[in-house]
């Protein structure tokens, strides 16, 4: 049943995207360096994506015209400083000419200082694993609020620093340093780099504690050179959190990802403005490690138990370790049915209004994603979005669960008592 609790009105209810899975050549990037190399972990290269750097604008627009109220997008560093310490204004310039187009249309923009994709240049000089990317991370962010600080609503400073933790925990990555050079990718990367493949830390891909230490120091970096600019902005990073569950022998194992993923970042982010949540389901470990979905349970198009319930428990959790705001910043579901999406949607509204009633201080909710898109290393098949695109036309088409989302956020968003 759906909930009646009222939302805040001035609660974020939005769609989400990031600039690699949208804009469409990014060039510069590491994660486009990785799409072309031999043995490739990206099924598919991203190409013109859904052309988002051209089509701002009515994209803007027709996000607004649905109903809801912020858009979160990223900006991209590749972009901003395709080469070490060059700038590039004409960037800077699209990217404001971005945030206007918000504010015109109403729009809160919430936006992602870094959302996975680096310069390329970074990966030569140690990725996120070097001395100095906090610093050089630092001095991307202060070059962005320089130029564009004054419109911005919201700021994350990083997206999902923890997520490859999570996806060791699934036997997918956690090679560590020194065997590297055994992994094709790897071993490309390196050559073309002109570096030893030890060196090569993609932001998606290295979780070692060396990466976490600096994850941390980037994101603790940031948030001071933003802050520095605008000390009322308010800044925090983006976690992607399951619902870490466990079956009969799986205790010690779950307690440990949920130490490794969840826990441990929750607790770095005591101070911050707020902490963004990112779950899309529950991750349960067994005996022998994860545990598959069970048979006969609905599934998404990637084999995942469809389970919008763990939302709840992970703000819950958030609210229980940081002791601070908690916003949504994506949640969502990979169907082709989209009356699916819809009553995972409604599940997970659901979920924030009784964490809402129960006083936790939740400020927004913003659904992955405004646009069927480039899902990294599943390139186009996965379906995420709440408006359809053709791929040869570039066609948007709201699907109902838009419309339904845009409904809801009206109908919710009455005066906090």
């Amino acid at each position: 049943m759906t909930s009646t609790f009222p939302f805040p009105q001035d609660f974020l209810w939005g769609v989400a995207s990031a600039g690699h899975q949208v804009e469409g050549s990014n060039v510069n990037s590491d994660t486009w360096f990785l799409e072309h190399l031999p043995g490739s972990m990206f099924s598919e290269p991203s190409g013109d994506a859904v052309d988002h750097y051209h089509r701002y604008r009515e994209d803007i627009a027709l996000i607004a015209s649905l109903g809801f109220t912020s858009y979160r997008f990223s900006i991209e560093w590749a972009r901003i400083e395709p080469e070490e310490g060059l700038f590039s204004q004409a960037e800077l310039d699209h990217y404001r000419r971005m945030l206007e187009a918000c504010h015109e249309h109403g729009l809160t923009p919430v936006v992602t200082f870094h959302h996975f994709s680096s310069p390329q240049w970074l990966l030569a000089v140690g990725g996120w694993e070097g001395p100095r990317t906090a610093e050089l991370f630092a001095r991307y962010c202060d070059g962005v609020m320089a130029h564009l600080g004054d419109l911005i609503g919201v700021a994350c400073t990083l997206n999902e620093p923890n997520l490859p933790w999570l996806l060791e925990s699934f036997g997918i990555g956690g090679v560590a340093p020194e065997d590297r050079g055994s992994v094709p990718v790897w071993a490309a990367a390196a050559e073309r780099l002109g570096v030893d493949a030890s060196t090569v830390a993609a932001f998606q891909f290295c979780s070692t504690e060396a990466a976490f230490d600096v994850k941390l120091a980037a994101h603790r970096a940031a948030t001071a050179a933003i802050k520095a600019r605008r000390p009322d902005l308010l800044v925090g990073w983006t976690l992607a959190n399951s619902d870490i569950q466990s079956i009969d022998g799986g205790q010690e194992l779950a307690d440990q990802v949920r130490r490794d993923v969840n826990e441990r970042f929750l607790e770095a982010s005591r101070g911050d403005d707020f902490v963004g949540i990112q779950t899309y389901g529950r991750t349960v470990y067994g005996p022998d490690g994860h545990a598959p979905a069970p048979e006969g349970v609905e599934t998404n198009q990637m084999g995942e138990e469809i389970y919008p319930q763990a939302l709840e428990a992970t703000i819950r959790e958030a609210h229980r370790i940081a002791g601070i705001p908690v916003i949504v910043t994506e949640n969502g579901l990979a169907t082709e049915d989209d009356a699916q999406r819809v009553d995972y949607l409604r599940v997970a509204v659901d979920c924030v209004a009784s964490c809402l009633a129960d006083g936790i201080d939740v400020r927004g909710y913003i659904a992955w994603t405004a646009f069927d898109n480039y899902e990294w290393v599943f390139g186009y098949g996965p379906k995420f979005g709440l408006i359809a695109v053709d791929r040869v036309t570039q066609q948007r088409t709201p699907k109902p669960s838009a419309y339904w989302l845009g409904r809801r956020a009206h109908a919710q968003a009455v005066p906090a008592a």
